[in-house]
């Protein structure tokens, strides 16, 4: 009896002592040593190293100043001491990690814990054992970043270790946390090391119209005392307002000493507000496990819901068909000198642009991004694409087991982030089997979170639910299929166009890996019609169009990137913004061309470039716009009506420049004013102009929050001078350290108080001290009135160590587009007519392949002309208008054709170059043969040729080049199409 009620007592004890769990923020008063020595001790004496507040990478100064290739590598080493808190006797102790780069042998108090490798995913440690409450505790880090680095137990590299794209910023560059919880505990989604996988929230049995759903919660649970626990789990749903939206229960459940269950627990809940692009709704979450109905241990997850679905070449976000539009960016997503360790709200500024552009997708690159930027995803309302790591090509053996093993820790950590919606499983394409392991990953981990997991590719695949290819346009009938990164010509946003000082006309520029500059190397102007001309291509395509469709795409890259690069400069100038997230034209005419989840729902229009010119001056200008016609005028005189091209496009060839007004009237097809814009001349330059762009929280002294600093030259009525170049001196008082800002010329003007503005303004960054008080900035330049602009930090606390404010918590959502409207978002255009089978003058028995739905499979005759036909027996009669056809060599050959309708000539004419499909225009006509056939032997069109930055050229069909075969007519895809019925 006194044994029992002693165990009673004890386990009563155990219970009632649990202290509530806490989440610190880890990342104060580190120290670190770049150099190799031996420092794990807890008594070794670092007084003499760099303090420093993570997020940290040692080498982050060099971002933007070198060449991703030569970013220093080595060893490192991060020491902290903290004390934890003498309440945490008894208690569970954590240590998370969100990432480093590359490798870390890991110490407490002295002690060895292990190593993390993989140099991506979020990892943690159990130190109970180790740390001593209500005293000093030490912890220490070896950091190896080498570009060689190889796996211990296997002597293998991992696959993205890549001097191409995944730019190296060494150390400890992520969020620290520490986790203090009782016996009886909720675990962390940490497979690496803890090999548990914490919470997952999800939905099902969606009513998107009445806004109600079942809403999941399982959490797993262990059991850490000597006896066994009888517990349950309450759930409860906060809005974005703290208001309470649900509560609800699971039923008890007993677990045994050292056994860990997954409790969990569902409920249909009402007036749900669904997450949506731009509209980063999101719910507090809050799993509180209870013993004897006392809580033990409350776990807050932010998520949101959503319904999606992948079908029939589409893919659909809450019941509406959602074209992809967006960018395809380095996970690295860096800015000048300090790589990608930013705070949070910097990332919410930089992915909230990628919203305001109007992108709905980011496709982040080749590995899996830190937590920070999923989460900041999450609140401003964008889509992403996960990938896990890879670099170029499937693989095999170690190097895919790691893959697999990244997917699984990535996949554990994030799948509560409702903005993912595909997980990647390769930049290129994998084997079936190895799609089918992912997917498996998938299924056990994520099975409910309403994720397409895909890869690079796959147009053929059984086992992929997306694919599409990287620069040309796919459709399907049956997965969604999205152009993976498309548009991938540079220009500087110092170069405006061919007629604006310092006068880099489009083309110039050296050779890289043998391939002419000419091909991508823009300005500004230019950059921005080829972006309308590529976007037009998969939009052409596009949901509405047919049964087979283009799910859009993403264009290569959203920011200027450390990473690869083929130009004058050390970094990639793609970006629709510079690396200070200054926009670029090419920002404003995504922003038109993508005002909707289809086709533009709200009209728009840019005048492209800007109106300060020299006497004499006379250029094209073109006007990006949804209209269906534009008007141009200098002055109030009209300039005539742009001739359109490329659905968006209008270009009025040589505009006489005049001081004063340029402006643009949109008109629709009736006639009717729907959209105006317009650009003066400035003044001449009078002035600085210094703004700081805010934090939704103010400037915090962590020493590691950053302020974001904007200087303009201006005229006399405060405009910025969109010409201007001139040099700008800076100088900074109090307690914040100065970062710098970019510019082109000598090591990118990074880490330098004095650099140029480009085209009337540029930007830098200033660090915040651990010590709060005014910091005053001053800008100054010859000729001109200086600026000086007043910030004040405030005070950030923390205690041993420990800080209970956590990055990024609290910060807004946004809600600027709304919730996905309820409404259709297109309207059909055409109606595809079903083939039912074919006849062909030579190999016959292949001709469906040309109707397959299958872009690696085609049709070919025998290379002779009087072979180059093929005839389709369509299901039934119809009023044929037009056809679709994927042809091989698409880019580079030009195919005469003659194409009847039940043997009457309805198209007689050579096929354009294209990314992939062309669509001929024929004379309508009633039939249901229909005959394509070459008219004469093709010449070689010598169209230009898609290269990667390595000089390697890109396919643009199927495997087989018929470039040079002039008797060949090769089909990939035939598609054939009446108007649709109203």
């Amino acid at each position: 009896m006194k044994i029992i009620q002693l165990a009673f007592l004890c386990t009563l004890l155990s219970v009632t002592s649990y202290a509530q769990r806490t989440k610190y923020n880890f990342n104060s008063d580190w120290k670190v040593f770049i150099g190799d020595t031996t420092a794990s001790g807890a008594d070794f004496n670092d007084a003499g190293w760099k303090k420093v507040t993570l997020p940290y990478a040692w080498n982050e100064k060099e971002a933007f100043r070198k060449d991703i290739k030569d970013l220093s590598t080595g060893i490192a080493w991060y020491r902290k001491t903290f004390t934890l808190p003498a309440s945490a006797a008894g208690q569970k102790v954590f240590l998370e990690f969100e990432g480093i780069r590359q490798a870390g042998d890991f110490y407490v108090n002295g002690q060895h814990i292990g190593i993390h490798e993989n140099g991506v995913t979020a990892f943690g440690f159990d130190i109970t054992g180790l740390v001593k409450p209500g005293a000093e505790n030490t912890v220490a880090v070896r950091v190896d970043n080498s570009w060689d680095y190889r796996e211990k137990a296997t002597n293998q590299k991992f696959q993205w270790e890549d001097k191409n794209f995944n730019a190296n910023y060494g150390g400890i560059n992520k969020n620290v946390y520490l986790h203090v919880t009782g016996r009886v505990y909720q675990t962390l989604p940490l497979n690496s090391h803890l090999h548990t996988i914490g919470t997952y929230i999800y939905a099902t049995d969606f009513n998107v119209k009445g806004q109600s759903a079942t809403v999941h919660a399982e959490s797993e649970v262990k059991n850490e005392t000597a006896a066994p626990q009888a517990v349950s789990l309450e759930v409860t749903l906060t809005d974005i307002n703290n208001k309470p939206v649900s509560n609800f229960s699971s039923k008890p459940q007993t677990i045994a000493p050292g056994q860990a269950v997954v409790l969990a627990a569902a409920a249909p809940v009402q007036k749900l507000n669904f997450w949506s692009w731009g509209y980063g709704y999101l719910y507090n979450v809050t799993t509180t496990l209870k013993i004897n109905n006392k809580p033990v241990d409350a776990l807050v997850t932010r998520t949101g819901f959503r319904k999606t679905e992948f079908k029939d070449g589409m893919v659909y976000l809450n019941d509406r068909v959602i074209m992809v539009h967006g960018y395809a960016q380095r996970t690295s997503n860096e800015w000048p000198s300090v790589g990608l360790s930013v705070p949070a709200w910097l990332s919410d500024y930089s992915n909230g642009l990628m919203v305001e552009s109007n992108g709905n997708l980011v496709r982040w690159m080749h590995i899996t991004p830190w937590k920070q930027d999923i989460e900041s995803c999450d609140r401003v309302g964008l889509m992403q694409a996960m990938p896990a790591g890879d670099a170029e090509a499937d693989v095999n053996g170690t190097r895919w087991e790691q893959r697999k093993a990244v997917m699984r820790d990535a996949m554990i950590y994030n799948r509560n982030n409702p903005s993912i919606i595909f997980y990647e499983c390769g930049n290129e394409s994998i084997s079936e089997i190895h799609m089918g392991e992912m997917k498996a990953i998938r299924d056990q981990y994520d099975s409910h979170g309403g994720r397409a997991i895909g890869s690079r590719e796959m147009l053929n695949s059984k086992v992929a639910e997306y694919g599409g290819e990287m620069l040309y346009t796919n459709k399907s009938a049956h997965i969604p299929m999205w152009a993976m990164e498309y548009s991938r010509d540079e220009g500087s946003r110092k170069y405006w166009d061919d007629y604006t000082p310092p006068y880099h006309k489009d083309g110039e520029g050296p050779d890289h890996n043998g391939q002419r500059a000419s091909v991508y190397n823009r300005n500004m102007e230019s950059h921005a019609v080829e972006n309308v001309k590529r976007w037009y291509e998969f939009w052409r395509e596009r949901p509405g169009t047919g049964s087979r469709v283009s799910s859009g795409g993403v264009n290569i890259v959203f920011s200027d990137t450390n990473t690869h690069h083929r130009g004058e400069e050390n970094y990639r100038r793609s970006g629709e913004v510079d690396a200070f997230r200054i926009k670029k034209e090419n920002f404003f005419a995504h922003q038109v061309m993508w005002n909707g989840w289809v086709v533009p729902e709200q009209e728009g229009l840019h005048i492209v470039g800007h109106w300060n010119y020299k006497p004499g001056v006379k250029k094209p200008v073109y006007v990006i716009s949804t209209a269906d016609k534009v008007e141009l005028k200098v002055n109030g005189k009209s300039q005539g009506f742009g001739e359109k091209s490329d659905g968006f496009l209008f270009t009025f060839p040589a505009v006489a420049w005049e001081a004063g007004t340029v402006s643009a009237v949109g008109f629709d097809s009736k006639g009717k004013q729907v959209i105006s814009g317009e650009k003066k001349t400035t003044g001449a330059p009078v002035a600085l102009k210094l703004t700081n762009i805010p934090s939704p929280h103010g400037f915090t002294a962590d020493g590691h929050d950053l302020a974001l600093l904007q200087v303009e030259v201006i005229d006399a009525a405060g405009n910025r001078v969109p010409d201007a170049l001139n040099t700008i001196k800076f100088s900074v008082e109090g307690p914040a350290e100065w970062i710098g800002g970019m510019a082109m010329g000598p090591d990118n003007y990074t880490l330098t108080r004095e650099f140029p503005v480009e085209g009337g303004v540029n930007r830098a960054l200033i660090r915040a001290a651990t010590t709060a008080g005014k910091v005053t900035v001053k800008a100054t330049t010859d000729g001109l009135t200086s600026a000086t602009l007043t910030l004040h930090s405030k005070p950030f606390l923390t205690k041993g160590g420990l800080s209970t404010s956590l990055p990024g918590v609290d910060l807004p959502v946004s809600l600027v587009r709304g919730p996905a409207p309820l409404t259709p978002s297109y309207v059909p255009t055409r109606k595809a007519l079903r083939i039912k089978g074919a006849i062909a003058g030579a190999n016959a028995d292949s001709a469906f392949m040309s109707y397959d739905d299958n872009e690696l499979s085609d049709w070919v005759n025998d290379g002779k002309l009087e072979t180059a036909w093929v005839e389709y027996e369509l299901e039934r009669k119809g009023t044929i208008h037009e056809i679709t056809l994927k042809l091989n060599n698409f880019k580079s050959r030009s195919y005469p054709l003659r194409i009847t309708v039940d043997g009457t000539e309805v198209y007689n004419g050579k096929t354009p170059l294209t990314l992939g499909y062309c669509t001929l225009s024929c004379k309508p006509t009633k039939g249901s043969r229909v005959r394509i056939q070459l008219a004469a032997i093709s010449k070689d069109q010598g169209g230009s040729q898609l290269v990667e930055v390595t000089g390697k050229k890109l396919d643009d069909g199927v495997a087989r080049d018929d470039s040079k075969a002039k008797g060949t007519l090769s089909i990939i895809e035939a598609e054939i199409y009446e108007p649709a019925t109203k």
